[in-house]
């Protein structure tokens, strides 16, 4: 026959746009609105209700951005609609359904990312929320047909506007303006066709597996003719009375079964919901309650659907300000329907929370989940992520958690991830089955396209045949719609499609461990090539987070001291309180930096506060130690002792030996004490550090350290996530000095060094102090740049082969060269509190207390000797989504340890974040425990979680080898125990023996360990 493939496919979409879509409804009746516009921040229901509304004509424009208008809608069902909704169809099903249908002036941007809206009945119970896509409610009719409903309508800007680089004002409400920016277009009760609305389902099923189809195969020609004698049986101009027949030409081809070796989709409805991110947190707690009320909506409709929902947080938000919504929600956990998932308190971050902020996520959200419904998740579930530390595989691990699933991998520039489904090896060789999602979307629709990609991506394929798409609006929220339930009911077992079955987590994750048990693993980091500008952005949230995780190390170790020392009260609930707030500030786009200013200037008063609130109760717990007196007492919370202080103790510390001295050499100064040597010029660069120990210069010739640069920094797209490498093709150093001051005292000698960069100043205080191996640099920067990057260069004269970086309970190593695509890749890397380089029998660290981003190179110099080069990023200055990022006042403290092992280079890191606190008292403080050997880290002291007032330790091994260590405890006790995270008593990982009150353990490289001690 001849070829008409062309003309029939734009037929149908002619068809399905102009007569099938609008007929979906059959008739519109509408409905009378008044409104209340709130003068500024959202208000409850019971306030919303008790206000007075005026008139409210459709087609007038409603809502400044970030505003929140009520509307009131009242009226009937047409007393004429009564027999249509009587009838039945063929199969017993209503022919027509009542709803809402209310457009509250939505546009062509996503679900999320606009106008939403949340349906109260006047008693204060949410039906469902309003979006675009799912602009339907369904009818709770009154006597006599009575229609009441207020709609909670949220003005919320499309920030983005279809791009992700251009400056915005609509990210703050201060710069957002208060023009209306939303036309109130229809508010109606709507017949709607069960017949018609069943065909647009078939019709776009259908329509989106042919296109995937391969043009020869006779399936794809049979959907297409099959379409055509549809198109031919539907009488354009009464849809509705012809719409049956439609299905009928349907019929064939939808029940043609699916091929024995199509792969196997497990569908799981989800929504992505951003804690926070071109939205404030305070609009995420309504998205939750839209969302979830959508959800539960669906499932009054039909009885298999399931949601899986993570972070704990999103849930604790619809307890606290919706729960009545939350009681549903409860009742459909029961069911095995609404089912929690992640077991964290959010989606956060990996990259950069430390290492206990990282266990706390897994502890505060799988205990929530277990307290509040008595369920714990197996599953970790970070789908959006910008990376996975090495660390993570063992933390879950110990959270009691058997898979992992993430899909963001699939984002990468340079590289595809080999696998979808595997082990993933963490750096102490922990194991978890990890997943990722083939079809490369955590929002599907079930279309045709995504359950092709799927199918075809699959890397598994041979060995296994199973992938999980998790399928609703997210991002925004929004949720499954009765839309993509409809899909996967169709491609439950479609010819030419993957079978589609709805399904849960955990059923998808047995399902596919039992059918591949030997799955291939990957070892280490899973490194996202892409987005390397969230380690350096936003840097005030970045350092709000250092500073709040050190703090609660302190607040907690002496309030447990104290607590045992002197019977003080344990503060629990305050903290609590507290890790919850630093741990939502985790959320994997507010840590980051890759979010709108309203979120980041909200993120930097919470941290504020966070830091007055951990001061007082250490300030307490501090008093209740030492006493009153005059003695001056230093409090080292830290896990080495400093200046003489013992480690987790107090006393008074003891001046290091030695002296320091600073003079003028030539045209510069010299600076050294008794190990170090080192020589800044009239440029305020250090152009030479010289180990006396080693008798040995440590910087390549001609090469300052110290030396800050300037990168033009414009990203191709994504402006405040990516960082791209033609980055360092445009550079300036910054080797100018407007004023250099030196400064002398007896604890320390420095070099004060003034700059100007455009619109920006940098003063930077070169420090040396008696007996230091560390050349200390607090770099002061009021910034005023627009798509800049600040970085700090260390030339080193070491030929270094791989750089180790710090990560959560333990280190990392990456190659400092570009042999394979995968190493050109990760030209920007992160590390916590070091770096260190070096060569056999020698290195360097490079510490830091609030910096993340670095990269490190080697080069040849101009004299032909090799050189490794360590760069710390201090700042950005994106445009998009915040045009004000970084901009003003920050200090940064780097430090250089000078003939550093990796030893040395964790308790510098140490000594950076957890300096000596100061007081003046009357007692020392003897710790609470002690270790015998030094590669044994304690992280956190703490009493236990169950209020037993049990003291739970915290260890790492934190050198990379097997190690043995004591930990004796300073108080009386009744037993130790080792524990999982959430500090159950496990048995075997330790190999744990005890002995009055002393508990030895021996760790392998980089083995978290939680010990409990019964008092």
């Amino acid at each position: 026959m001849h070829d008409t493939t062309a003309r029939t496919e734009h037929r149908l979409r002619r068809f399905v746009t102009e007569r099938l879509e609008p007929s979906v409804y059959r008739a519109r009746s509408p409905l009378r609105v008044t409104a209340w516009e709130v003068p500024d921040e959202p208000v409850p229901f019971a306030e919303a209700i008790t206000q007075e509304y005026e008139p409210f004509e459709v087609g007038a424009p409603w809502g400044r951005p970030w505003s929140t208008v009520w509307f009131h809608v009242t009226g009937r069902v047409p007393e004429g609609w009564s027999d249509l909704l009587a009838a039945r169809t063929s199969d017993g099903v209503p022919s027509v359904r009542a709803e809402l249908v209310i457009d509250l002036g939505f546009t062509n941007a996503g679900p999320g990312f606009q106008a939403e809206g949340t349906v109260w009945t006047p008693d204060g119970v949410i039906l469902k929320a309003l979006e675009p896509r799912n602009a339907y409610v369904p009818i709770r009719v009154g006597p006599g047909g009575e229609i009441d409903v207020y709609v909670e309508a949220a003005a919320n800007p499309d920030v983005p506007n279809g791009q992700w680089i251009k400056s915005t004002p609509m990210g703050d409400k201060a710069t957002a303006g208060t023009d209306p920016i939303y036309q109130l277009r229809a508010v109606d009760v709507a017949l709607l066709d069960t017949d018609v609305w069943e065909l647009v389902q078939d019709v776009w099923t259908l329509r989106g597996l042919m296109v995937e189809l391969p043009e020869a195969l006779p399936r794809r020609a049979e959907i297409l003719r099959a379409c055509e004698d549809m198109l031919d049986a539907v009488d354009p101009h009464d849809v509705v009375a012809t719409a049956a027949v439609g299905r009928e030409r349907l019929a064939g081809v939808l029940a043609s079964p699916a091929y024995a070796s199509a792969h196997r989709v497990h569908a799981v409805g989800h929504a992505h919901i951003d804690s926070a991110w071109l939205w404030p947190v305070r609009e995420t707690v309504r998205k939750c309650a839209r969302t979830f009320s959508n959800v539960l909506a669906l499932m009054d409709e039909d009885p298999d659907v399931t949601f899986a929902c993570s972070s704990a947080q999103q849930y604790a938000w619809v307890k606290e300000f919706y729960p009545e919504l939350y009681t549903r929600i409860a009742e459909r956990v029961r069911e095995g329907r609404f089912v929690p998932v992640g077991g964290m308190w959010v989606e956060s971050d990996t990259n950069m929370p430390g290492g206990e902020a990282m266990a706390r996520q897994f502890v505060a959200g799988t205990r929530f989940f277990m307290d509040e419904f008595g369920v714990e998740p197996r599953e970790v579930w970070l789908p959006d992520s910008f990376g996975y530390s090495g660390a993570l595989p063992q933390i879950s691990r110990a959270a009691g958690k058997d898979f992992f699933l993430t899909q963001k991998i699939s984002w990468n520039d340079t590289n595809r991830m080999p696998h979808h489904t595997f082990h993933w090896e963490g750096i102490d060789g922990s194991r978890i089955f990890t997943h990722f999602p083939p079809a490369d979307n955590y929002n599907s629709e079930l279309s045709g396209f995504d359950l092709a990609k799927a199918q075809r991506q699959y890397a598994e394929k041979g060995r296994a045949n199973t992938s999980l798409v998790p399928f609703g609006f997210g991002d925004g929220g929004g949720g499954p719609t009765r839309e993509m339930i409809a899909a996967a009911r169709r491609t439950a077992n479609l010819e030419g499609s993957p079978t589609v079955t709805l399904s849960t987590p955990e059923r998808f994750f047995t399902t596919a461990r039992d059918e591949y048990p030997d799955a291939p693993v990957w070892t280490g980091e899973m490194y996202l090539e892409y987005h390397r500008g969230t380690y350096t952005s936003q840097h005030r949230t970045k350092a709000g987070n250092r500073r709040s995780e050190h703090l609660l190390r302190e607040a907690e170790l002496w309030a447990t001291t104290a607590t045992v020392r002197t019977g003080a009260s344990y503060p629990a609930a305050e903290l609590e309180r507290v890790w919850r707030l630093v741990l939502l500030q985790q959320f994997h786009d507010i840590l980051p930096g890759s979010s709108i200013a309203w979120v980041h200037r909200e993120a930097e008063r919470t941290y504020t506060r966070i830091a007055t609130d951990l001061e007082a109760l250490i300030g307490s717990s501090v008093a209740a130690l030492v006493g009153e007196g005059d003695r001056g007492i230093a409090l080292n919370a830290g896990p080495f002792s400093l200046d003489g202080v013992p480690a987790l103790g107090a006393s008074a510390p003891v001046p290091a030996d030695g002296g320091v001295s600073l003079v003028p050499d030539g045209e510069g100064w010299a600076l050294r004490n008794a190990h170090l040597s080192m020589r800044i010029d009239q440029r305020g660069l250090v152009t030479s550090i010289r180990d006396l120990d080693a008798d040995r210069e440590v910087l390549p010739r001609g090469a300052p350290a110290n030396l800050l640069q300037v990168h033009r920094d414009i990203p191709n797209e994504w402006d405040a996530w990516d960082i791209d490498a033609h980055y360092r093709r445009v550079v300036t150093d910054l080797d100018v000095a407007d004023e250099i001051v030196t400064q002398t005292h007896e604890a320390s000698c420095a070099v004060v060094v003034s700059r100007t960069y455009g619109d920006s100043t940098i003063t930077q205080r070169l420090e040396l102090a008696p007996g230091s191996r560390a050349l200390d640099i607090v770099t002061t920067v009021d910034w005023h740049e627009r798509q800049k990057l600040l970085k700090l260069a260390f030339p080193l004269d070491l030929h270094a082969e791989r750089a180790t970086s710090e990560i959560q309970f333990g280190h990392i190593h990456r190659p400092t060269t570009t042999n394979t695509s995968w190493d050109a890749a990760r030209f920007e890397t992160v590390a916590h509190r070091w770096v260190h380089v070096g060569e056999p029998g020698y290195g360097i660290a490079v510490a830091n207390d609030c910096t993340y981003g670095h990269d490190i190179h080697r080069d040849v110099g101009p004299d032909g000797s090799v050189r490794t080069t360590v760069r710390q990023s201090l700042l950005r200055a994106p445009l998009f989504p915040d045009p004000d990022a970084d901009q003003g006042e920050h200090v940064l403290r780097s430090s250089l340890v000078v003939g550093a092992g990796i030893a040395e280079a964790v308790r510098e890191g140490y000594r950076m974040n957890l300096p000596l606190r100061r007081v003046r008292g009357a007692s020392d403080v003897a710790p609470l425990l002690r270790v015998d050997n030094p590669a044994v880290v304690v992280e956190a002291v703490k009493l236990a979680e169950d209020g037993s007032g049990d003291v739970v330790v915290r260890l790492y091994e934190s050198l990379g080898g097997r190690a043995t260590a004591t930990v004796t405890a300073d108080f009386a006790t009744t037993g130790v125990v080792e524990t999982d995270l959430l500090e159950r008593e496990i048995e075997g990982r330790a190999g744990l023996s005890v002995d009055g009150e002393s508990a030895r353990v021996s760790l392998r490289p980089f083995q978290i360990c939680t010990l409990r001690f019964a008092r």
